[in-house]
């Protein structure tokens, strides 16, 4: 992840500097940028991906790593995960890439043959929020929000959160993995992804239910071809991008692995990046609006240092 628009320097009390970071700051340069803060970083401010909750979707053109959040959508997670491991996904297809929105997944003959669930439900409850009691990783960011009465992350997903309603829920932001439907609520059963690869569509928050993000691979995903029928879907004359196969990282073997690492929201450090994005400066920013949206803010992403 390239993260390279720096800060202007504004007094310590306003950038709110974490203690944890602080006893670093004189290794910054005057007007450190979000990369520079992240090159702060100590290896317990990262955490590897949980290899029974990480997905790889094996395209022509290489890997998709999907990281899933079965804290928001346990039902949709624990279904597609048992799709993936009984091989649903294998010689599917790309049905869909509309500009500015998404790309989207599935079976191409699921209206005239459909290719068979096997033990996976046909339907699952929409997972639209959750009780606020189920996160355990919510840090707040300090923006303003159209869409969420409060928001931040958790464990490395953009969310918002309604403390009246006591319910929470991950945003459509860039990257976000989300389960296909109709209009009954409970007719996704994730044999049908998609993945947003344009500006933030915030209004399907808490519409459709978001099982995870792409932490690896997006321009395989934004960089489709748009299909030509409407809403970006392909035609029959179109050439539909086939999937190789989708694993379970954990069913991978070990040198097989990708081995990311995420940035712990929770970690001090991780305040300073979302400082560096929101307080932008420097020769080349002429202005700065010290805020920024959800989606805007950076969730660094790493290969595993070598040891």
């Amino acid at each position: 992840m390239s993260l390279t628009h720096p800060f202007r320097a504004l007094p310590l009390s306003i950038l709110a500097i974490s203690l944890a970071s602080l006893a670093h700051a004189a290794d910054l340069p005057v007007r450190p940028s979000a990369g520079d803060v992240v090159k702060l970083s100590k290896p317990s401010d990262w955490r590897p991906l949980d290899p029974n909750n990480t997905l790889y979707m094996e395209l022509p053109t290489g890997r998709v790593v999907i990281e899933l959040a079965p804290d928001f959508a346990p039902q949709g997670a624990a279904n597609i995960k048992t799709l993936v491991r009984e091989g649903y996904f294998d010689g599917l297809a790309m049905l869909r890439s509309q500009d500015n929105y998404v790309a989207q997944w599935g079976d191409p003959n699921a209206e005239t043959k459909p290719k068979s669930l096997g033990s996976a439900k046909a339907k699952v409850p929409g997972e639209f929020t959750v009780p606020m009691a189920n996160d355990k990783h919510f840090v707040r960011q300090q923006d303003a929000d159209g869409y969420a009465p409060q928001i931040g992350h958790s464990n490395g997903f953009p969310v918002g959160r309604d403390p009246k309603a006591k319910t929470t829920w991950l945003a459509h932001c860039y990257g976000m993995v989300g389960v296909g439907r109709d209009n009954d609520t409970d007719s996704g059963s994730g044999a049908e992804l998609y993945a947003v690869t344009g500006n933030a569509p915030r209004h399907l928050d808490r519409n459709i239910t978001l099982v995870g993000r792409v932490v690896s691979g997006m321009p395989l995903l934004a960089g489709l071809p748009r299909g030509g029928e409407a809403m970006g879907f392909y035609g029959a004359s179109e050439a539909r991008m086939p999937i190789k196969s989708v694993r379970l990282e954990a069913d991978v073997p070990e040198a097989e692995r990708s081995h990311l690492e995420v940035m712990r929201s929770e970690a001090a450090i991780y305040k300073d990046v979302v400082d560096a994005a929101r307080n932008r400066g420097g020769p080349w920013n002429k202005f700065t609006p010290h805020y920024v949206e959800l989606c805007n803010a950076p969730i660094p992403v790493r290969e595993h240092p070598k040891d």
